[in-house]
């Protein structure tokens, strides 16, 4: 059984890791970060079987791909803190010759990382392609990814939904970050989305809702499910409600710290709010 406390432990210190990379860098996207954070540490940290040690390959241990990659921060962070690499490296997040760019790439070879993202769209497809590989290659584990719901906005989604579907890959489980924002204002205002997870069904995709994204009980109880329907000839998808900034209150819920860095006195305010719990880098 999952130990909750432990991962919302974990989850704080990888937001007080979210607020310093940005705030030290003077730039980066803090917001959808905090609101994916207690996501990708259920992931990292209780569901996926993965090595630290790292290889391309990914043979024999489950995958996860980040659509979204402008929320870097959030995944160096639980990089770092699964033993990836150095968590001292985080100090370096959008420094020149530094491995941790603002969006995340591979030419510098940064353990965990597989395919450069941040070009909204992507991200998918390519999760399509190693879960194909998976099957091809007879192993059972599965292929993660996360995508965010402004980027639902982009053909090459809709393209990659279509042949999960015709395709049957069905060991695949991807999550839409439905926060309802994006860089310039509410999703609503920006072009509206309509019933994405009507959407994402009537493309052939078994959807699984999952309202309290900042819940870390909900969430590792949703995942479990989701598992369960893998190896019965359809692509999952789970519709996460994430509230942006989750975790600091004058970030909380507007579009405006989607890529705005907190300056000196926003940092200290920020971390003042959260526990530090595994110890700061």
């Amino acid at each position: 059984m999952a130990d909750i406390a432990k991962l919302e432990r974990i989850a704080s210190q990888v937001r007080r890791d979210i607020i310093r990379q940005t705030s030290s860098a003077e730039s980066g996207h803090p917001g959808g970060s905090l609101g994916c954070t207690d996501y990708l540490v259920a992931l990292y940290f209780e569901i996926m079987d993965h090595d630290p040690k790292f290889n391309m390959e990914a043979e024999g241990e489950d995958v996860f791909f980040l659509s979204n990659g402008h929320i870097s921060p959030l995944w160096y962070s639980v990089l770092a803190r699964s033993g990836y690499f150095p968590i001292e490296e985080l100090a370096t997040f959008r420094q020149i010759n530094s491995r941790l760019q603002g969006h995340p790439a591979t030419h510098e070879g940064l353990p965990g990382i597989r395919v450069a993202s941040g070009s909204l769209g992507q991200g998918v497809s390519v999760a399509i392609g190693m879960a194909l590989s998976k099957k091809l290659n007879g192993d059972d584990k599965l292929v993660f990814a996360l995508t965010g719901d402004g980027e639902q906005q982009e053909g090459q989604i809709w393209e990659a939904a279509l042949a999960a579907a015709h395709l049957k890959v069905d060991n695949l489980i991807v999550a839409c970050d439905r926060n309802g924002q994006q860089i310039d204002g509410p999703t609503k205002e920006v072009m509206s989305l309509g019933d994405l997870s009507a959407k994402w069904a009537a493309f052939g995709w078994h959807v699984i809702e999952l309202p309290k994204g900042n819940d870390m009980k909900s969430i590792v109880k949703t995942i479990e499910e989701a598992k369960k329907h893998t190896g019965k000839g359809k692509p999952i998808m789970i519709m996460l409600d994430t509230e942006m900034g989750y975790g600091v209150d004058f970030m909380q819920g507007t579009h405006k710290w989607h890529g705005k860095a907190p300056n000196a006195e926003q940092t200290a305010d920020a971390l003042s709010q959260l526990e530090e719990t595994l110890g700061d880098y």
